[in-house]
């Protein structure tokens, strides 16, 4: 089951999906500069693939959340070298903090 939703903080709007698959729920806030997910996928990728490197993708992943509140709440563990570089992104800032950054 996928679940898309439109969500508004602080006034900046952004879309939240759910997955649901076997075992485990994919959770994800984005907007058309970026995104924060759950550790269902790993953002490691795109800085270890020259080729998608070169994307500068601007995510972060947080760590242990079971729905899209937590999610915005987390402390980020992992972000891509794009956001913080380019966004200013921190690791342990949370992930409301780090979507109030995108424009």
């Amino acid at each position: 089951m996928v679940t898309v939703e439109p969500i508004e903080i602080e006034g900046k709007h952004f879309v939240a999906t759910t997955v649901k698959l076997p075992k485990t729920t994919l959770l994800s806030v984005s907007n058309d500069v970026g995104y924060i997910m759950c550790a269902a996928l790993d953002v490691d990728f795109f800085d270890v693939n020259p080729k998608l490197k070169e994307r500068k993708v601007i995510a972060g992943r947080a760590e242990g959340v079971r729905s899209i509140d937590q999610l915005l709440n987390a402390p980020l563990a992992k972000i891509t070298d794009a956001s913080r570089e380019e966004i200013g992104w921190e690791i342990g800032m949370t992930g409301k903090e780090a979507l109030l950054r995108l424009s």
